[in-house]
């Protein structure tokens, strides 16, 4: 099965970076994607909030160089994390990340924007064509 998902989107809260027992550095990521839906003769903006998780260094990038605002493109795949709550089942849908892509600036929520500055040179990067 292919399970493949690429979105570009503004961070919704400051990344939350934690470790596992292992020591593995892992960052949770809160990720708001704006979208345009017909409703009969308009169209009206919709916000889909969605998870990610970053694991490794990559993740650690992420918690040292992203804040709420900030605008990026998350390449991954969705899991469905299931748990009991309160004798209920429930579940989420989370994007577990392969790439993270910074764009605009840091302090930044439009794209291509000037803000205080970002990542090192070798630390930013830019979309690549798909």
């Amino acid at each position: 099965m292919f399970n493949k998902v690429i979105m570009v989107g503004n961070l919704a809260a400051d990344p939350e970076l934690r470790y596992t027992a292992q020591g593995t550095p892992v960052a949770n990521l809160r990720l708001a994607v704006n979208s345009s839906v017909k409703s009969g003769d308009e169209y009206k903006d919709e916000v889909l909030f969605i998870n990610v998780t970053v694991w490794g260094k990559q993740g650690e990038s992420c918690s040292q160089y992203l804040g709420k605002g900030r605008q990026i493109l998350v390449e991954g795949r969705l899991q469905e994390r299931s748990w009991e709550q309160d004798g209920q089942k429930r579940s989420k849908m989370e994007i577990i990340a392969n790439t993270v892509k910074f764009l605009g600036r840091k302090g930044d929520s439009s794209p291509g924007g000037g803000g205080s500055s970002g990542p090192p040179p070798d630390e930013a990067s830019d979309v690549e064509p798909f």
